[in-house]
């Protein structure tokens, strides 16, 4: 345990040494068809390293839309193979190594435990039990996934071959050829979209849509907290405290890629009244003003659904506050916080022209909830690789060269050229620095067929904000931290368990009849 901890701190530090290190230049011309929040992100990028002009970096806010929006195809190939390569570079920060040691000690670990291998170890306390259990949804929803985004692929293609580009379509095409379809198919521009995106706007929805489900209110405080992005405030309730929330939103150099929820301090009773201290941990590239991409604000409501599960715990024990529950249910709250966002009067209320004040207007915002389900076969099949490559890690006796089995994995499963794992093991930061998500990365899709249903379930009781829905929803899962089974908690608060078909419907992969 104490060889893992180091190196899960050393697989870490690698990776974030890679992100920090790498930077792409580039010149007036580099800059054609690049919208302004792009420019702008890149200009903020070179100013904080100190270089006058733009660049491109590996922080995720920042080089997506990259390769969403530049025509300059040597440069969208050369920013992906930096993307894909953290970790892998050779030398000092080379985490290759730093996972197949990490395999063999879990799955010697296991063995000293009695367990077949480190996946039946690690799933016995969550809802799944067993990796036959996680295989089956996963491969359950594998099928309908890769079938769609094969026939996306095909219309990318013929849309590349129209632009004159000869070969096939490469991953670092992908998302440059579906932005482009997005705009022909939905009228839905992101450069267009993000003004009415702004991240005061969003945090406002946020905080809005907790007080209409929850009676929470946020008085921002005038604190000094560990770094000047960071801003806090305190959450209370008719009066009463009930936590202090802290956001940290911007991308910088010292700062680990993603976004994440922590607890500073835990809510407990045991010994006192103590109320909670939660972060959230984004990643968004800075600009005056912050503006979110769609995806970012989904990030940021799926935080907040994290900091709604630490603000709300009501428990004795401190070690059973808040998120700390089996790891394929602590999406839950996460994910299903993310629907608020899709409803239309939250949208008419919040996403306002962050210069104008003015709504966004209505056929816009029809054709964003209309793209709901838009380039899901790509999402899907990048994030359903990636669990499986992580189940077959720890399945069985650890690979003495992960590569090789993460190649084996992808080629069994038919991965298509032009889509990437979302994480390859070199920067799978989720399984390998420390064992959170090790053998439960598939739980963010576990969590989705409940979110999904829990949705539901209000829309088929009030509507989005229906208050007995909303209270069941605190004293059923908000509320109840690890006091019980995950099961029995779902089960209270719904009454029944989901099916798959949900979540397909949800990713707009069902076949219709």
């Amino acid at each position: 345990m104490s060889r893992l901890a180091v190196l899960g701190t050393q697989f870490s530090q690698n990776l974030l040494a890679d992100e920090r290190a790498w930077f792409m230049e580039l010149g007036a011309g580099d800059l054609e068809g690049l919208p302004d929040f792009v420019v702008d992100a890149a200009r903020a990028a070179a100013a904080e390293r100190g270089l006058a002009g733009h660049v491109v970096t590996l922080n995720r806010s920042l080089i997506v839309p990259f390769l969403q929006f530049s025509p300059r195809r040597a440069l969208r190939a050369k920013a992906y193979a930096a993307w894909t390569a953290r970790g892998a570079n050779g030398g000092a920060t080379d985490n290759r190594g730093v996972a197949a040691e990490m395999l063999a000690l879990r799955a010697e670990r296991a063995a000293l435990l009695g367990y077949a291998s480190f996946a039946d170890f690690k799933l016995e306390p969550e809802m799944a039990k067993t990796p036959s259990a996680v295989r089956d949804l996963l491969m359950r929803v594998w099928a309908p996934a890769k079938r769609k985004a094969e026939e996306d692929a095909q219309i990318l293609a013929a849309m590349m071959a129209a632009d004159g580009v000869n070969g096939p379509l490469e991953p670092w095409d992908w998302r440059y050829y579906s932005e482009k379809r997005r705009v022909a198919e939905h009228d839905l521009d992101e450069a267009a979209l993000k003004p009415y995106l702004g991240l005061e706007a969003m945090l406002g929805a946020q905080f809005d849509c907790a007080n209409r489900l929850f009676e929470l209110e946020f008085r921002e405080l005038q604190v000094d907290l560990y770094h000047p992005d960071a801003r806090a405030w305190e959450v209370t309730r008719k009066g009463a405290h009930v936590a202090v929330f802290i956001g940290d939103y911007f991308a910088r150099a010292s700062k680990r890629s993603g976004a994440w929820c922590s607890a500073m301090r835990s809510q407990r009773k045991l010994g006192g009244d103590v109320r909670p201290i939660v972060v959230n941990v984004c990643n968004f590239a800075k600009g005056e003003p912050a503006l979110l991409s769609y995806d970012d604000a989904r990030t940021l409501f799926h935080e907040f659904g994290h900091a709604l599960h630490q603000m709300l715990s009501d428990v004795t024990y401190g070690f059973i506050s808040g998120t700390s529950v089996a790891r394929d249910f602590v999406e839950l709250p996460s994910q299903l916080y993310e629907h608020w966002l899709e409803v239309p009067e939250v949208l008419e209320k919040h996403a306002r022209h962050h210069a104008t004040g003015a709504a966004m207007p209505a056929d816009m915002q029809a054709r964003l909830l209309a793209a709901g389900t838009y380039d899901q076969g790509f999402a899907t099949v990048e994030f359903v690789a990636s669990a499986l490559v992580d189940l077959a890690f720890h399945e069985g006796a650890a690979p003495g060269d992960p590569m090789k089995m993460q190649a084996d994995v992808l080629a069994g499963l038919g991965m298509p050229h032009a889509i990437g794992m979302r994480h390859a093991s070199p920067h799978f930061a989720h399984v390998f620095s420390g064992d959170g998500y090790s053998s439960g990365y598939y739980s963010y899709m576990w969590s989705e067929v409940m979110d999904a249903d829990a949705f539901a379930a209000f829309q088929e009781a009030g509507g989005p904000f229906d208050p007995v829905m909303a209270a069941k929803l605190e004293k059923h899962i908000l509320s109840a931290g690890g006091s019980a089974e995950a099961d029995d908690l779902y089960l209270r608060f719904r009454g029944a368990m989901p099916g798959v078909e949900a979540l397909l419907k949800g990713r707009g992969l069902l076949e219709e009849a």
